[in-house]
């Protein structure tokens, strides 16, 4: 999903970050987004904070979800997430719908599996 580590930063600064690491110009994603360069400045540079109701749009030009835009501070879980758990929720996240459901069915009978075994099923299997 993305390689920017931006666990401390405020979500303009991750937005920044974002839009350098794909190579946009502030103008560029202003564009996408259907607002002015000086809006995307300006939630950059924390001085305003009506990017809100432009979150979503945000988050699906710069390819993130909107969590990662607000950062683990505003989802708790996101802090206590591994590696491996981060790569399954893009994958869920980019997946069809019917594809989300076969996820989820999949992940439910392993889990259970898992716990009728006892906790000891070999992860590589």
């Amino acid at each position: 999903m993305d390689d920017i580590d931006s666990a401390a930063l405020s979500p303009g600064a991750r937005v920044r970050d974002l839009r350098h690491a794909r190579g946009m110009t502030q103008s560029e994603l202003a564009d996408a987004i259907g607002v002015s360069r000086s809006a995307v400045a300006q939630w950059e540079s924390g001085r305003a904070g009506q990017a809100t109701p432009h979150l979503r749009r945000v988050a699906d030009v710069l390819g993130v979800s909107v969590d990662h835009l607000l950062g683990p501070e505003a989802s708790g879980a996101a802090a206590v997430m591994t590696g491996d758990e981060r790569a399954l929720l893009a994958l869920y996240r980019t997946a069809a719908s019917p594809d989300r459901q076969l996820l989820l069915l999949i992940a439910r009978r392993l889990a259970a599996r898992d716990s009728a075994s006892g906790g000891e099923s070999d992860p590589q299997s």
